[in-house]
């Protein structure tokens, strides 16, 4: 290990590769980027150029507008300077990417965000054999293991069903960027009873749309009066709207609030909601430690969350791990 000869090191303006000559996911302009998806905390305005996986260059479009960009097909090479550079799918969101890095047959991945668990609304994660693996960790804790998604979205079909008993309306707060998508994607699977979008959810769901992704029919919010205070609808909405003037609209209603956090007994009461669903679009601990076995990976180093839990483990397995200190949102992706 020498790290002169590292392929991706911490710069002011983020994580660079200097045999390269660019940034991944850079957190301050720089005239070459490398964007693993299209959130907020990893794709941001500024940059020279972009290189983006191809099916996330409409989020990236419609976050930052016109910008030079450079789509590449997943796993399709391509040179920047003395690297060999090729994306691959991360299961996070659409279009979410892993940064494979090669230089003088040394490997480096860089994760971004991703999950193994199913997602009907993007590519699978794809394990890609490396030397260093820089993970995520934004649940990096034993706590952390994901129910089946798909008996989530059961049960929020029946917490709808429940309110509509009660006359009240059914507001799920959820990230408007992969998570919104990713429930109407398996709510369509139990229901196809539209769900009502606000104006913050709807942009995001028509650019999937647009993809071509499959999800339960939505009608925005401002397009229905159903003259009842919407009682018995189930309603998306970002996790800003809670507590807001928007909520008025409303006669009676219950808010759930769908997120990793909810794993953790006592989030949902101290947010005030009624129901907590546990969905994450971040691999939980399980997945975070098979994944590193199955890359092969001897170094690996975490970043974007909970790092201590995952360091300390995978040292004591005999995998060296090490920290990089990044400005990447923990909690960005799981709410907004």
């Amino acid at each position: 290990m020498d790290p002169a000869h590292d392929l991706v090191v911490q710069r002011r303006e983020g994580l660079y590769c200097p045999q390269g000559d660019f940034f991944i996911d850079p957190w301050r302009p720089v005239e070459r980027a490398v964007i693993t998806h299209g959130h907020g905390d990893h794709a941001r305005p500024g940059m020279g150029e972009y290189h983006v996986a191809a099916p996330g260059l409409p989020i990236l479009e419609w976050r930052l507008g016109e910008q030079r960009y450079h789509a590449h097909d997943y796993g399709e090479p391509f040179e920047l300077g003395a690297a060999r550079v090729s994306l691959h799918p991360a299961g996070h969101v659409l279009g979410s990417a892993q940064v494979r890095i090669e230089v003088d047959g040394r490997v480096w991945v860089a994760s971004g965000d991703y999950k193994r668990q199913h997602d009907p609304t993007c590519a699978p994660f794809e394990v890609v054999p490396c030397d260093v693996f820089i993970t995520e960790a934004t649940f990096g804790l034993p706590i952390y293991r994901w129910p089946d998604t798909s008996a989530v979205a059961r049960e929020i079909v029946a917490w709808r069903d429940q309110c509509a008993s009660r006359g009240e309306a059914a507001v799920l707060l959820c990230y408007a960027l992969g998570k919104a998508q990713r429930l109407l994607a398996e709510l369509a699977r139990h229901t196809d009873r539209p769900a009502l979008l606000h104006g913050a959810i709807a942009a995001g769901v028509e650019v999937y749309r647009q993809a071509g992704i499959d999800m339960l029919p939505t009608v925005p919010l401002r397009e229905a009066d159903t003259g009842d205070g919407f009682a018995g609808e189930l309603v998306l909405a970002p996790p800003s709207a809670a507590g807001s003037p928007w909520m008025r609209r409303f006669r009676k209603a219950q808010t759930g609030f769908a997120s990793g956090w909810m794993r953790v007994r006592g989030n949902r009461r101290r947010r005030n909601h009624d129901r907590g669903f546990v969905v994450s679009d971040h691999a939980d601990w399980p997945d975070l430690m098979r994944t590193v076995r199955e890359t092969g990976a001897r170094r690996v180093i975490a970043t974007h969350g909970n790092t201590d839990a995952i360091i300390r483990a995978l040292n004591e397995s005999g995998i060296h791990a090490e920290a990089f200190r990044t400005e990447y949102g923990a909690d960005a992706d799981e709410e907004g």
